[in-house]
C-alpha cells in the first residue's frame, strides 16, 4: 500500500471519534489521533506519530514516525486552556519533531503556513507564527512566540530565543544562537561565539525571483545599517534620506519599527 495515496487507517492506529479525516488520509500503525483533530485530504500520518487534540492539518502533509504535534505547551502558566495548532498544506514534518499548542496569553494558536520542510528533531514551541516555504534543518529549536517569515532557511542545531522575529528570505548558518531579531534578507552565522554577517542572502533572493536591482538596493541599505557608525535609529533616518520611497527599504524600516528585541547588529567585521 502506498502510504501517501492509499487512504487507510491501520488496525493498530487509535483515532478519536471526534477527529475529522479528509479523503485519502493514511494513518499508520500505532499512530494516535486525538480529539478535535482535522486532517486534510491526501495527508499521511506515519506509524507511531501522535497528533494530539485541537490540531488542524491541511492537505497533502506528511507526518513522519514519532513526530508529536499538538501537545500541551511547555509553559508553567498553562492551566489546560483550549488552545490550538493550525498547520497549512503541503508540509513535511520529519521524525521526532515536536510542535506545541498555543497559550491563552499568547493568542492561543501556534500557526504554520504552507509547503515547509522541517527536518528531524525540530522543536516549534507555543504561539510561534511560522510562514510558508521555509526549511528548518535538524535540531532547530524555537522558543515560544517566535515569528518566522516566508522563505527562511535555518541550518542545523540553531536555537531561537522567545519573541524573536526572523524576516523573510533570511538564512541562518548552523549552530547559531539567535537572541535578537534578524532583518529580512540577511545571511548570518555564529563562529566561535561571534556573529558574522555575510550580506544579503543574494542566492536565496534570486531563487525567489528578486531582481538584481532589488538585491543591490538591499546591499546598500545593509551598508548604511551595519557598516556605518550610526545607531539603528540614525541608520533608519539615513535610509529615508538616501533611498527614499524604495519598497525594499520600507520593508526593512517597517521591520525595525516593529522589533521587540532589537535587531541583531553585533557582527564581527569580516577579514
Amino acid at each position: 500500500m502506498n502510504p501517501v495515496n492509499g487512504g487507510a487507517i491501520r488496525p493498530t492506529a487509535i483515532v478519536s471519534s471526534k477527529a475529522e479525516l479528509g479523503e485519502n488520509v493514511f494513518v499508520g500503525d500505532y499512530a494516535i489521533i486525538g480529539d478535535h483533530v482535522t486532517i486534510g485530504s491526501g495527508s499521511t500520518v506515519m506509524h507511531h506519530a501522535v497528533i494530539d487534540r485541537n490540531t488542524r492539518i491541511g492537505k497533502d502533509c506528511q507526518i513522519f514516525p514519532f513526530a508529536s504535534v499538538g501537545t500541551d505547551p511547555q509553559d508553567l502558566t498553562f492551566k489546560g486552556e483550549e488552545t490550538w495548532v493550525h498547520i497549512g498544506d503541503g508540509n513535511v514534518i520529519r521524525e521526532f519533531i515536536t510542535i506545541n499548542r498555543g497559550t491563552a496569553k499568547g493568542g492561543g494558536i501556534t500557526r504554520i503556513g504552507d509547503h515547509n520542510y522541517f527536518m528531524a528533531y525540530v522543536h516549534i514551541a507555543h504561539d510561534c507564527q511560522i510562514g510558508s516555504h521555509i526549511q528548518f534543518a535538524n535540531n532547530t529549536t524555537l522558543a515560544g512566540h517566535v515569528e518566522v517569515e516566508d522563505h527562511v532557511g535555518i541550518s542545523a542545531f540553531c536555537s531561537v530565543l522567545q519573541f524573536v522575529h526572523i524576516g523573510r528570505n533570511a538564512y541562518i548558518g548552523g549552530y547559531t544562537i539567535i537572541l535578537q531579531d534578524v532583518l529580512p534578507f540577511a545571511k548570518i552565522s555564529m563562529v566561535r561565539d561571534q556573529y558574522h554577517l555575510y550580506g544579503p542572502n543574494s542566492i536565496g533572493m534570486m531563487r525567489n525571483g528578486y531582481s538584481r536591482e532589488f538585491i543591490e538596493n538591499i546591499k546598500e541599505a545593509y551598508r548604511i545599517i551595519f557598516k556605518s557608525d550610526l545607531n539603528t535609529s540614525q541608520a533608519v533616518d539615513r535610509l529615508r534620506e538616501e533611498l527614499p520611497g524604495l519598497n525594499e527599504c520600507e520593508t526593512i524600516i517597517e521591520f525595525i519599527s516593529k522589533s521587540k528585541r532589537g535587531i541583531l547588529k553585533n557582527f564581527k567585521p569580516r577579514d
